[in-house]
């Protein structure tokens, strides 16, 4: 594999060679090869243990043995998966095998010190980082292969971003994010906090139809302007979406007010009374229906932003994900062309419902993980909104979907049944409200929402190698079964019984 780009950088000291790979740690993901080259002496094992500390967001509170004698050392306890290899023992490739250092290449960071040859063809993403010098002070060359090409350059970006904007000496924190592309850092420098987000441009994916890529026929946010553009603007209408300080648009960094911990989903986890912040969360969705939102929104650049509607080949191409992944992954066989065609067809069927009434705002991804609780905080500010750069205009019966059938949580029938009769009062104490219109398209856009999620965390799951989606497939599974109960639905119903029933719970 031919190396793409080369990253020198000198350290004056063990503190400078700890800081790097705690900066290192943040662009890090399972799957990436790490290999240390160097002399005894040279820092890779402080570089190793600094970055496995880094990666814990442990303050060194655990010990790092060397892999010198084991051969292979692992770690849970990091924010992946991690193996930390010594080889100098070894003397055939017979003894590599043996390790398994391919399986863990797929799963774990996998770090190697005192490479072996044969080792380099491990991984589709590599750094190998390359230590001279002995002391305190070193040299080091990090040359990208593969799927890691870019990582370091987008390092340097940060830094310099974070230095020409006073926070170059910030605390920085890997913080999760969503199962985008997007990054995520929390930023401490004295009393001060922001999040850093890390959204570079994204060019356009392989044409799917029409000559267009999936982001742009499901109207996905391709770069940073989105966010600027939505956050800004529900900003100015009353809502609680965090104020951007600073941001650099061609380069995709953003700095973000800080909002804390009290994410929805945190807040199930811990087994907290829930009942208020879903409430005040519904009052959010029940404020945003009684709105006029405009396609077009003036930034504060005094340039347009359109806002897309949730059109109808939007919402095919979403459920298109059903059978392009989640089929194959349930059947270990591709789907056959005249049962795809149906399947389009009976959704284009239904979909139109959802296109009638007045479009209001709906940020997709309205549920637990985006959702931050500031108790502190009076009437629409209650409720922090982050991850809002998808929002389009649409049928408000999706946003609502999306809080009561979390797919990542349960939310049970009851409380959903609750909740929903809650949001209906509130419609139908402000105004003219269709209850039966809005709850067909709450189970058409429930079984759209969930047949879309299937497929998604099934690619999340073999596209890129993100395992813990597949736990959720159950739960998402008695949403859509729940959903497709609804009488406009009954000839998909039937489509999924005959040809996927694993999708509604049936034959599993």
């Amino acid at each position: 594999m031919m190396p793409m780009t080369t990253y020198q950088r000198h350290m004056e000291s063990e503190r400078d060679t700890e800081r790097f790979a705690g900066e290192l740690s943040l662009f890090l993901r399972s799957g990436m090869l790490l290999i240390l080259k160097g002399e005894l002496g040279a820092g890779k094992s402080t570089f190793a243990r600094a970055l496995i500390h880094a990666l814990s967001n442990s303050s060194g509170g655990f010990d790092v043995p060397s892999p010198t004698f084991g051969l292979v050392q692992t770690y849970d306890n990091t924010r992946m998966q991690v193996a930390h290899v010594d080889l100098y023992r070894t003397s055939s490739d017979a003894e590599i095998q043996e390790l398994g250092l391919g399986e863990l290449a797929t799963n774990y960071l996998l770090i190697v010190e005192w490479p072996q040859p044969g080792i380099e063809n491990l991984g589709h993403a590599k750094l190998v980082i390359e230590f001279s010098g002995t002391g305190s002070s070193r040299d080091v060359e990090i040359t990208e292969y593969g799927a890691s090409t870019g990582l370091i350059s987008r390092l340097v970006k940060a830094r310099e971003f974070l230095s020409d904007r006073g926070w170059d000496e910030a605390e920085r924190q890997f913080l999760d994010g969503d199962a985008s592309s997007r990054r995520y850092e929390r930023l401490k420098l004295g009393k001060s906090k922001a999040i850093l987000m890390d959204m570079p441009s994204k060019a356009d994916g392989p044409p799917v139809k029409d000559g267009k890529p999936y982001s742009a026929i499901a109207h996905l946010a391709e770069g940073l302007r989105s966010v600027v553009a939505i956050n800004e603007y529900l900003r100015e209408q009353g809502y609680a979406a965090p104020e951007i300080i600073e941001y650099d648009i061609e380069a995709g960094f953003a700095l973000i007010a800080d909002f804390g911990d009290a994410l929805y989903g945190r807040m199930r986890a811990n087994k907290e009374n829930m009942a208020i912040p879903m409430q005040a969360a519904i009052d959010v969705l029940a404020n945003i229906s009684g709105r006029s939102w405009p396609a077009r929104i003036t930034m504060r650049d005094q340039s347009i932003y359109s806002m897309p509607g949730y059109d109808t080949e939007a919402q095919l191409i979403e459920v298109d994900l059903l059978t392009s992944w989640y089929f194959p992954h349930i059947k270990s066989k591709s789907i056959l062309n005249n049962s795809a065609q149906e399947y389009q067809q009976l959704w284009k069927n239904v979909l139109g419902f959802t296109q009638k009434q007045k479009p209001v705002c709906v940020l997709r991804d309205f549920h637990s993980p985006n959702l931050i609780w500031r108790p502190d905080q009076s009437g629409l500010q209650k409720v922090g909104l982050i991850d809002t750069q998808d929002a389009l205009l649409g049928h408000p019966a999706y946003d609502l979907v999306s809080l009561l059938q979390d797919a990542r949580i349960d939310i049970p029938a009851q409380e959903e049944e609750s909740l929903y009769a809650y949001y209906v009062k509130k419609r139908q104490d402000s105004g003219s409200f269709d209850p039966v219109e809005f709850a067909r398209a709450y189970a058409i856009l429930g079984a759209q929402r969930a047949s879309k999620i299937l497929g998604i965390f099934a690619r999340l799951a073999k596209r890129d190698s993100k395992l813990s989606y597949l736990k959720n497939l159950p739960r998402v599974s008695i949403y859509l079964e729940r959903n497709l109960r609804h009488p406009c639905l009954a000839d998909l119903r039937r489509w999924y019984e005959i040809n996927i029933p694993e999708a509604i719970g049936l034959n599993t």
